[in-house]
This record gives C-alpha cells, sequence and structure tokens, in this order.
C-alpha cells in the first residue's frame, strides 16, 4: 500500500497536537495545520500555520491538491461564541466549505471529522447544535467519512476541562453532588489517533469505513467522581478530605468565565461548558470496538499507572491560580493608578512637591504616572496584550524603584514599607508572565 497523506486541521489543539505526532510516528505522511502553532510545535517542515477559518473553498481545494492529500482530520472547534470565536463559522460554514472543496479536488478523499457524544434531542447550545448541523452535511455530501464522538478526551497533556479535572484533583474541592455524579465516560486520546490510522490505512471504497458514526470511549459505566479519583490516586491526593462547593457559586464561576472570554481569554468554565458537562458525557462504542478490533486503554492507563511527576503537579496546582494571579494585578495596577488620581490626588502630588521637584512639573507627573499605571492594569485585562501589559509593569515597577533611590530615598524606611513591596508584586508579574502560555 501506497503511503497515505493525512491533513490535520487544528493541529495545535490537545488532540490535533497528539494525532499529528503520532501518526507520523505510525509512518504516515502527515501534513498537520493551524491557524498557530507554537515555537515547540513546529518540529516538521509539514507543521504549516494558515487562517485556515478565512480560506475559502478554492483555497482548500488547492491545499488539497497541493499536498497531494487522501484523508483529512478535521479537528477544529470552539466551545463558545466570542472575541474570535464563532460557533457557526467553526463547525458549520467551515465544514460546509471543506465539504466542497474535497467533492471539487478530483482526488479520492477520506474525512474523519471530530464531533461530539450524544444526542441531537439533547442538544441545548449553540456548540452541540453547530457541531450537529456540521455532522448532518457531512453525511448528506455523499463523501466517504467518518464520524467520531469522543468521550471525555484523556490525554498526556492538558487544556481546557481536562486541565481543570486535573486541578480540581490537585485540590480538597470538589463540584456540587448533582454534577460529581454526571455519566462521564472516558476515551484515551491513544484511541482515537488509533482510530484514525485504522481509517486511513482502509482503501476509499471500503463499505466498513465509508460513512460511519462511532462513539470513541469506554463502554464501562464511570461518574465524573470516578474520574477526578483516578486523577487523586495518581497526584497523591486521594486519602485527603474533599469539601463540594454549592451550585450557586459554580454557577457564578461560569458567568465570571463568559465575562472573561469577551476579554479574550478562553477559561475551560464557561456557561456552555457548564452545560455540556451537566449533560454528562455518554454513548454506545460497541459498533466502533466490533469494527476497529481495537483494545481500548482503561482509565487507569490513560492516566498512568505510575505516579504523576512533579510537572504534572505543579501545573494542576497553578492552573486556577493563574487566573486569580492575573485577576489581582489587574485590580492592582487599575486601582493604584485610581487613588492616585481620583481619591488622593493631593496627597500623590504632594509627596512629590516635598521633595523639592519643581512645581510645574507635579500635576504632570502626578497624572502621567496615574494613567500609566491605569494602562497598564487595562493592557493586562486583555488576553491579546496581557504580555505587554506584564512587562510594560515590572519595567515600571523598577523605574519607581530607581527613581525613589535616587530622588526620594527616604520613602524607603516609611512605615508601610510600599517600595519594599514593589519587589515581590515585581516576581508576582513574572510569574504571570511565564505562565501565560496555554499550549
Amino acid at each position: 500500500m501506497a503511503q497515505r497523506t493525512i491533513l490535520v486541521l487544528g493541529a495545535s489543539g490537545l488532540i490535533g497536537r497528539f494525532v499529528t505526532d503520532d501518526l507520523r510516528a505510525r509512518g504516515f505522511r502527515v501534513v498537520g495545520l493551524a491557524r498557530k502553532l507554537s515555537p515547540a510545535q513546529t518540529m516538521s517542515a509539514f507543521d504549516i500555520e494558515l487562517p485556515i477559518l478565512s480560506l475559502d473553498t478554492a483555497a482548500l481545494t488547492h491545499v488539497l491538491d497541493e499536498h497531494a492529500v487522501d484523508v483529512v482530520v478535521n479537528c477544529l472547534g470552539v466551545l463558545q461564541d466570542g472575541p474570535g470565536s464563532d460557533t457557526d463559522a467553526v463547525h458549520r460554514d467551515f465544514v460546509a466549505r471543506l465539504l466542497r472543496a474535497i467533492a471539487g479536488s478530483g482526488r479520492a478523499i477520506r474525512l474523519v471529522h471530530i464531533s461530539i457524544p450524544g444526542t441531537a434531542e439533547a442538544d441545548r447550545t449553540a456548540f452541540a447544535t453547530t457541531k450537529r448541523e456540521a455532522e448532518r452535511l457531512i453525511a448528506a455530501s455523499g463523501i466517504p467519512h467518518a464520524i467520531l464522538r469522543p468521550g471525555f478526551v484523556v490525554a498526556p497533556s492538558a487544556y481546557g476541562g481536562s486541565a481543570m479535572l486535573r486541578a480540581l484533583a490537585a485540590f480538597p474541592l470538589d463540584l456540587p453532588d448533582a454534577e460529581m455524579a454526571t455519566p462521564f465516560q472516558p476515551v484515551a486520546v491513544d484511541d482515537i489517533s488509533a482510530t484514525i490510522a485504522w481509517l486511513a490505512a482502509r482503501e476509499i471504497d471500503d463499505a466498513s469505513a465509508k460513512a460511519v458514526t462511532w462513539d470513541l470511549m469506554q463502554s464501562q459505566p464511570i461518574t465524573l467522581a470516578g474520574v477526578i479519583k483516578q486523577f487523586r490516586l495518581a497526584f497523591g491526593t486521594a486519602g485527603s478530605s474533599h469539601v463540594a462547593m454549592p451550585s450557586f457559586m459554580l454557577d457564578l464561576g461560569a458567568k465570571i468565565g463568559d465575562l472573561v472570554s469577551t476579554l479574550g481569554w478562553r477559561p475551560p468554565m464557561r456557561t456552555t461548558a457548564l452545560a455540556e458537562l451537566r449533560r454528562g458525557v455518554t454513548g454506545d462504542p460497541s459498533e466502533w470496538i466490533a469494527a476497529t478490533g481495537i483494545v481500548l486503554k482503561t482509565l487507569v492507563d490513560a492516566i498512568g499507572r505510575h505516579p504523576a511527576t512533579i510537572q504534572d503537579k505543579w501545573f494542576a496546582r497553578l492552573f486556577l491560580i493563574k487566573a486569580l494571579i492575573v485577576a489581582s494585578l489587574v485590580v492592582f495596577w487599575l486601582v493604584s493608578g485610581a487613588i492616585a488620581l481620583f481619591v488622593s490626588y493631593r496627597a500623590a502630588a504632594a509627596i512629590l512637591g516635598a521633595h523639592n521637584f519643581p512645581p510645574a512639573l507635579v500635576d504632570p507627573i502626578t497624572i502621567g504616572t496615574s494613567l500609566m499605571d491605569i494602562s497598564i492594569g487595562v493592557l493586562i485585562a486583555f488576553r491579546r496584550t496581557a504580555a505587554v501589559g506584564l512587562a510594560a509593569g515590572i519595567i515600571a515597577s523598577l523605574g519607581y524603584m530607581l527613581g525613589a533611590a535616587i530622588l526620594t530615598p527616604d520613602l524607603w524606611i516609611e512605615p508601610l514599607g510600599a517600595l519594599v513591596k514593589t519587589g515581590p508584586a515585581i516576581v508576582l508579574m513574572l510569574v504571570a508572565l511565564l505562565m501565560l502560555d496555554n499550549r
């Protein structure tokens, strides 16, 4: 059999990245395509950055022809509408263009589409309904296809919901009892990749793989509590006592997540994520297992039979703290600037006046530094400019410390130690800057 070429769309994501690397290890020629790849993800000449969602049908056809693609694996997806995220555009409109490109390419191409488990009757969110619309488009296209509906994906890396469950496992904190009892059938990402490899090895007219829809998950029933318990066993936290948060805190957290997402952040807990969590993850994997003969990894195997490494523990412990760090820095800069500008302006100006600053410079410096502090807070608040804001905050803080050492050294020994406390604030900003990466 000639070597098959596989095009993975969304090769920077949790599933897409693993599948890209794993299929290459299996001997396939894999082109990984993503809107944005991290430097660590561009290890192959076949890892390509393109504005995927902006590509029209002709451009998609060109990509298929240029790389002589035999199999397309679509791993693209967004959880919720927001700045830069449109569920209709990603799940339905793009798939429609992709289907037209495959049909117009003149090549025999199989489409493997990553969808979600469940039934259309239970779909309540834009995320779920648009995913289901894409399934209907694919089924009606007549193109050889496989629609894969993975359960809760357990992978070596973590992102979004999988990262949040690790964080819960690292802390003595449980979700409310109703959510903990939700059915939550997992699947190892290795089994998803093995399925795609099995499909890629089939001839295009193989009836067993020409038009299939499979639930990819373990057949054994398990709840969300069972999944978290297995992570706790790996982290060594299973024996400690745990406190269940009240439901209103979960709902409030989802609303706050929605608000934060308008600033460009992608918190794992938003109203869509909460709705999908409460819906549960269930399905019937019998057809998939019977067709492929894949021996599934158990949850224990997927998480690992060995204790979690220190890297795993640090990530899990810091994942939720990251949001608290960023939020506290935003508040710190906004409030400090606002107090100096609107509440204690005369007192702030008097500090400069008391140290023989030229009177003509007192007001401009007081106003300028206050506005600079507020601007730094705003920059940190938006995900796209957070790195710039944190770097500016570090530079500004060092400038304040240096300026005080030269012009007002007595402030270093004032009773409340305001300048002394600037040092830990700089370290906290450096920590936040080093934690900004999501992938």
